[in-house]
């Protein structure tokens, strides 16, 4: 699940274009700036560190790290960056580039509906055996498991969704056109189990010895009414023998979520007796009653901080035009980055609802999807550690909230974050698109991230 699209530019045209709403300190070894979005207002930031900076970064803030983190921690990723076989399980990416890329279109042209993943999680059980992982297996949701062992009973886990959302009936065949490469669900998410599947190689061909076991988990449905029950399931078999998750999504290489949006799916059901349009006028119609329930809804104010929306995505009902609807009904997204915000907008909804039931006429509101909300603190160790991965990387992390696997264990007070493995756009269409070019650089990112977190020169660095 992405939360938008952005393609590749230019770096200096990019920094040109940015406006800064501000900056803040988090400690002396930490500058961050706010980036103020196209079309918002502007953000005020104060000086008062970590704290307001969590409150901007879970409110829909996008936030750049500037200058590094604790030094002393960028110099050790590069410490351990430059290790002997960790040196040789980096240099793995970008000697098989090619082979990453043909990994990645055979990732894409497997279909994979939310629901319909069981040919994709079989093919990516056979890549994880192939490239070396142990204990792979297909549990009864759908996942798909493979280990690294190591040294240490706690272990990290790179979890990267199967499903796409799109149906398996439509052409998944892979475009490949200069540097891009062009396909429905390519870049979420064949480029993030393609990522899976390079950084397990990578360790293996470098001969790591791991500090710590690292699980590679390919998910069921991440995407719509899927509702994360992937994650659900493989936070609940491994949550105690995890440090720390990182859910791997194909597109947004440098973007670094640590804030995840929680969502409410309500569908709204309205059912009255009906009847003839003209022998019956003046009867309750489901259609009328639903309509004007909804254009309540769609009046809604919502905080802009922490960012709240909501979306009517489909309305139907009734069986003819000279026919008053018996039924009618409608699906109802909503969304914030904090939990409190979107509970009260849930409430609101049932209000409305209730208001526009009368004689003669039944709303129902059924949930069906949810997805919990949950932050970390910009100073948490897996935040600075991966911000500092990125940067030995030559990239400024960006940070934006995201609904992805993340959600799961976040709401369940385990650390997790969302990375990306290449750039590109068009997510959710038909002409969706990655640069073939920066996948390599972004396995690069799962090994050095996994390694340092098993690093205990980055645990006495970062503890607070």
């Amino acid at each position: 699940m992405v939360a938008g699209s952005r393609s590749s530019r230019s770096t200096a045209a990019s920094k040109s274009r940015t406006r800064w709403a501000g900056s803040a300190r988090v400690d002396r070894h930490t500058a961050l700036r706010i980036r103020r979005s196209p079309g918002r207002r502007q953000m005020r930031v104060d000086r008062s560190g970590v704290s307001r900076l969590a409150w901007l970064s879970t409110r829909g803030g996008i936030m750049e790290i500037r200058r590094g983190l604790r030094p002393t921690l960028v110099q050790t990723v590069a410490e351990l960056a430059a290790e002997r076989t960790v040196a040789r399980a980096l240099a793995w990416p970008e000697q098989h580039a090619t082979a990453l890329v043909d990994e990645t279109v055979r990732m894409a042209e497997i279909p994979a509906p939310t629901f319909g993943e069981a040919t994709r999680a079989a093919y990516t059980a056979e890549r994880f055996q192939a490239v070396g992982l142990e204990r792979v297996e297909i549990d009864a949701t759908g996942n798909v498991y493979g280990l690294l062992p190591g040294d240490g009973e706690r272990a990290v886990a790179l979890v990267a969704h199967l499903d796409t959302v799109f149906s398996a009936d439509i052409p998944h065949a892979v475009i490949r056109r200069d540097t891009r490469l062009y396909g429905p669900g390519i870049g979420d998410n064949a480029a993030g189990l393609a990522g899976l599947v390079g950084a397990a190689a990578a360790l293996r061909a470098g001969h790591v010895a791991l500090r710590r076991p690292i699980w590679f988990v390919a998910t069921v449905g991440e995407e719509g009414l899927g509702n994360l029950r992937g994650s659900l399931a493989a936070t609940e078999r491994l949550g105690a023998q995890i440090e720390a998750m990182i859910a791997v999504e194909g597109s947004f290489f440098g973007r670094l979520s640590y804030s995840g949006v929680g969502s409410r799916r309500l569908e709204i059901r309205c059912q009255s007796a009906g009847g003839h349009s003209w022998h019956d006028f003046g009867r309750p119609s489901a259609v009328h009653v639903l309509v004007r329930a909804a254009a309540d809804i769609a009046a809604l104010q919502v905080p802009a901080q922490p960012r709240t929306t909501f979306n009517i995505g489909r309305i139907e009902g009734g069986t003819g035009v000279n026919v008053i609807a018996e039924e009618a009904r409608l699906l109802l997204d909503l969304r914030s980055v904090e939990a409190s915000a979107l509970d009260e907008l849930t409430a609101r909804v049932h209000a409305i609802v209730r208001r526009h039931e009368f004689n003669g006429v039944r709303i129902t509101v059924r949930e069906v999807g949810y997805r919990p909300a949950g932050s970390l603190d910009a100073s948490h160790r897996l935040v600075q550690t991966c911000s500092a991965v990125l940067q030995r990387l030559g990239v400024h992390p960006q940070c934006a909230p995201a609904s992805t696997d993340a959600n799961i264990p976040l709401s369940r007070g385990i650390p997790a974050v969302t990375l990306g493995v290449t750039r590109g756009g068009g997510a959710h269409t038909r002409g969706e698109w990655i640069e073939a070019s920066p996948l390599a650089r972004g396995i690069q990112q799962l090994i050095l991230a996994a390694l340092a977190l098993g690093d205990p020169r980055t645990a006495d660095l970062t503890a607070s």
